[in-house]
């Protein structure tokens, strides 16, 4: 059942993440135009003020699925009681400070983003905050609910949960915008959509799961433990704020809602491509550490990293040459010529991501060994260096600026760096990753040599040329990864599903 639910769960994820993409595509560019671009660069310059109290969840959620895992390894459900117990407690009080903080921001929203918001922006901004970190802080609450059902598995239930809220998300906020009640009004609706969201996962934990709870008699010792552990992870999320929305803070203090609304595009973007990455890897986070708990095995863990890595560069190598290629024209026309300096950003930030995006599950592997201190220390490091430069470059060459400095931090510490520490320290074979990942090369060179000359032929600015020959390029992709490039193991995973369905219909 929990292959199935593997399986599952990995399926459900991509057409969860491909209806994301679909209600994106038709909702994005309606929200543009009825929010205007100010607005728009508004709500996202909010956003990446509130998203810094995000960090408050102190890394716990990672650390609930560790010490669970522990605990189920045992069958020792008192504990698992316990525990609980503890992290309710604890995302509880978190969920009050964020609240406050949230507060203390909007009355303070002048000072906190600076001297090119008007008046007006300045109004909204405060009640943005507010409402921002209520929905902030309702997720808090609810993420131990959400950490129960990820440690079970249960990745069905929580997929389809996902995309009952994808769905509902734009159908009930686009009649608040037509009425024009602008960011304030899809601020508002996204916390009532979260409100229900979350009550339902709640729901599930309690009636169908049987999660329970025990307040009282606490492991102080395991207490302490646990915010040792989380610490680092606590500093690798610090680290994540400032290489993804410190760029934003950082336009909106020094050239206003506009400049930050061309980079919130080009990050919102960025994070569907990423997301693509981490979906698959998202469902073996509760076998990486069960299997670290059981035996540690360093040639199967190995096996993972590269099969889970194999998987996510044909998405990834897919994704990022059609940005590439395709990136300009898109943007110009789904989002409208006002938005064409965001191709250079997203390009930059794409980019960057490459090798960190096809090693998401390395990080589970280092938290679920316990080995995430290096990484946390070298990030904020990094961090530390993404912003100096950042500064600088965003006065001077605006977006483009801040996205070049974030793209050198991450290409420096997830690609260098991190591959040195899997290698020598964690117990991944990197050399035989890279060389399963380099078994790619020769699938590329066929798209590659399609997209530029797509590129230098056809005039990719009108609707039908872009979808034609888009959808041209994507299956000549398909057809060069599957003869040259896919190994046996990754031709089954679409063959016996498919077979199967066959057999089905022929019956």
């Amino acid at each position: 059942m929990k292959i199935n639910q593997l399986k599952a769960g990995a399926i459900l994820s991509y057409l969860s993440m491909g209806l994301a993409y679909l209600v994106s595509i038709i909702y994005t560019p309606i929200m543009l135009r009825l929010l205007g671009q100010k607005d728009y660069g508004l709500y996202s310059l909010v956003s990446s003020v509130i998203s810094y109290l995000g960090i408050l969840n102190f890394g716990f959620g990672s650390t609930y699925i560790r010490y669970y895992a522990k605990n189920k390894v045992k069958d020792d459900n008192e504990n698992i009681a316990k525990l609980n117990g503890m992290f309710l407690a604890i995302f509880s009080v978190i969920g009050l400070v964020v609240v406050t903080a949230g507060i203390i921001l909007g009355l303070n929203a002048k000072i906190v983003l600076g001297k090119e918001l008007s008046a007006d922006e300045v109004s909204k901004a405060k009640i943005l905050m507010m409402i921002l970190a209520l929905n902030l802080a309702i997720s808090f609450f609810n993420l131990v609910f959400n950490s129960y059902i990820t440690a079970n598995e249960k990745f069905v239930f929580q997929k389809l949960v996902h995309m009952i809220k994808i769905v509902a998300n734009p159908v009930l906020t686009l009649p608040i915008l037509l009425l024009g009640y602008g960011s304030i009004g899809m601020a508002i609706m996204a916390t009532v959509i979260n409100i229900i969201i979350e009550g339902i996962n709640m729901s599930y934990c309690l009636k169908k799961l049987g999660m329970n709870f025990k307040f009282r008699d606490f492991d102080l010792k395991l207490l302490k433990e646990m915010i040792v552990f989380s610490t680092y992870i606590f500093i690798n999320m610090i680290v994540d704020q400032i290489n993804w929305n410190v760029d934003k803070y950082l336009l909106g203090r020094f050239h206003g809602t506009i400049a930050v609304a061309v980079y919130g595009l080009a990050a919102q973007i960025n994070t569907y491509y990423i997301s693509i990455m981490s979906t698959v890897s998202s469902v073996f986070v509760p076998r990486v550490h069960r299997l670290v708990a059981n035996s540690d095995n360093s040639t199967e863990l190995t096996g993972i990293f590269t099969r889970i890595g194999r998987l996510q560069f044909m998405i990834m190598s897919l994704a990022l040459t059609g940005i590439i290629f395709f990136g300009r024209p898109f943007i110009n026309l789904w989002a409208g010529s006002n938005y064409n300096g965001s191709y250079i950003i997203l390009v930059l930030l794409a980019s960057s991501g490459v090798i960190s995006t096809i090693q998401t599950i390395g990080i589970e592997i280092q938290r679920a060994k316990n080995m995430h201190k290096f990484r946390s220390i070298l990030y904020a490091v990094i961090a530390i260096g993404n912003l100096g430069l950042s500064i600088p470059l965003a006065k001077i060459y605006k977006g483009a600026g801040a996205a070049f400095a974030t793209a050198l931090a991450i290409i420096i510490g997830n690609g260098f760096i991190m591959n040195w520490y899997y290698h020598n320290r964690v117990g991944i074979n990197i050399k035989y990753f890279w060389k399963q990942i380099f078994g790619f090369l020769p699938a590329l060179i066929l798209p590659i040599a399609a997209g530029i000359f797509i590129n230098n032929c056809i005039n990719l600015y009108t609707p039908v040329n872009f979808i034609c020959f888009a959808g041209l390029y994507i299956l000549v992709f398909i057809a060069s990864m599957w003869f040259l490039g896919m190994n046996k193991y990754e031709k089954d995973l679409f063959r016996k599903p498919a077979r199967k369905i066959l057999s089905k219909v022929i019956k």
